[in-house]
């Protein structure tokens, strides 16, 4: 069986994830999207790993949703430890975030979070 390419571009596959996400997280989910669009405009979207993944040479960060909250997947536990300080009372876990869906992630967070990772696979 052949291997999927990494570097596929396929947000259709993301848009199909986020149809079948409940409202709230699928809104929450759909704005985070566009916030990593925001930053990294030039990467390619694809699902792997069951996950919505972004990716520009190498996977950036990814997004999902679970039964009690969304996350932030950022690839990146050293980062996630670098970045203790902003992540202060937001829960997160190895390399990722956990957020609730009425409570999103600040916008210069995840600009941050995606810059910073777009230095790391550079």
């Amino acid at each position: 069986m052949a291997k999927p390419n990494a570097d596929r571009h396929s947000p259709e596959e993301i848009d199909v994830y986020l149809a079948e996400q409940e409202p709230s997280k699928r809104q929450a989910l759909e704005q985070l999207r566009a916030l990593i669009l925001k930053f990294a405009p030039d990467c390619s979207e694809r699902v792997s790993y069951k996950i919505p993944l972004f990716r520009r040479g190498k996977d950036l960060v990814g997004i999902s949703a679970s039964k009690s909250h969304c996350s932030l997947h950022t690839m990146s536990p050293t980062l996630v430890m670098e970045l203790k300080a902003q992540l202060k009372g937001i829960k997160h876990q190895g390399a990722t975030i956990h957020f609730l869906p009425e409570q999103p992630l600040p916008e210069a967070l995840v600009g941050l979070i995606v810059n910073r990772r777009m230095q790391e696979v550079a």
